[in-house]
């Protein structure tokens, strides 16, 4: 087991192939509407930095990442999960960075240091609102 996955483990995100198949611990299921503001937000995820959505009302949408559009169609609800929890699971590679992982990461702002930046519920109610874009 690597690193990243044993540090997935200890926080209780069991990793199977490339998902976590099971709701983070301590969440109830996603809302949809709440995951589509924190997508949607400039202050919360920044998803639309370098994503594109269709959130009709948020200009200036991102280019450098995959469109949103279809994401419910391309991934399951475990992909997606691990997309966003620890992408770098994935592609050590990538720019995005993870959204749920707190321990073992790189170049952390003081105020970002063992904070995740979605908590276990938001990171589902992401997941309940991306499998909506069919």
């Amino acid at each position: 087991m690597g690193a990243a996955a044993m540090l997935l483990a200890a926080a209780g995100l069991a990793v199977v192939g490339d998902g976590i198949p099971l709701p983070l611990p301590g969440t109830e299921t996603g809302d949809a509407a709440r995951g589509r503001a924190l997508v949607a937000s400039r202050q919360v995820g920044l998803c639309l930095l370098c994503h594109r959505a269709p959130i009709a009302e948020a200009a200036q949408q991102g280019n450098l990442a995959t469109d949103l559009a279809g994401a419910g169609h391309r991934w399951s609800d475990a992909q997606l999960r691990l997309r966003i929890a620890d992408p770098k699971r994935l592609d050590p590679a990538t720019p995005m960075p993870a959204y749920h992982r707190t321990e073992g990461l790189a170049r952390v702002g003081a105020a970002w240091q063992d904070k995740p930046v979605f908590d276990a519920q938001q990171v589902e109610d992401v997941v309940a609102y991306l499998r909506t874009l069919r």
